[in-house]
């Protein structure tokens, strides 16, 4: 029976490669770059991924709106939001502008979209200020990303909403919308 292969030979190799391929599968994996994993990516709202932001700091946010289409020169109409850069207000921010960097999105068309879980209640953690003169200004702030929302008007209905997305780190930075 020279050359024959016995079902014992045969199967030898195949057990090892399902007990090497059952190790591997129950290893762990990690992101590149540092290992750093965020919340869910699914964007699902989680009160302890805001956590960081009710904290005080010493980063503050000094802004400016120079918003121009054209000719027409856009100023404030209300209050200045700063939100929490989480999962889930990256997801809305995305959906809602289009991008998480920064955007000048209609209005209307803003409050058209839809977003996921829109009961969902983070407004507890997004700070609110004044824009006068165009200007407007936010202290006490720890590091992370955050938001700027602010609605601008060139007069009468044509409202935008001005998006841009920063980062604070311990001191003072000075950002133009």
């Amino acid at each position: 029976m020279a050359g024959q292969t016995t079902p014992r030979t045969f199967l030898t190799p195949l057990i090892a490669i399902a007990v090497i391929g059952a190790a591997l599968a129950g290893c762990e994996t990690v992101p590149m770059g540092g290992g750093f994993a965020p919340g869910p990516a699914s964007g699902d709202f989680r009160a302890d991924d805001f956590d960081w932001s009710t904290r005080s700091g010493s980063a503050s946010i000094d802004g400016r709106i120079d918003y121009r289409r054209g000719v027409q020169t856009f100023d404030c109409t209300g209050s200045v939001g700063l939100t929490p850069d989480t999962p889930y207000t990256r997801n809305r921010i995305r959906t809602l502008y289009g991008s998480t960097d920064r955007a000048a999105v209609p209005e209307a068309i803003v409050r058209a979209r839809t977003v996921a879980d829109p009961s969902a209640d983070y407004r507890g953690y997004v700070r609110s200020g004044t824009c006068e003169n165009g200007r407007f200004s936010f202290s006490g702030l720890p590091d992370g990303g955050w938001f700027i929302i602010a609605p601008v008007s060139a007069g009468g209905d044509d409202r935008v909403v001005l998006m841009r997305h920063v980062d604070t780190r311990s001191g003072r930075i000075s950002v133009t919308l």
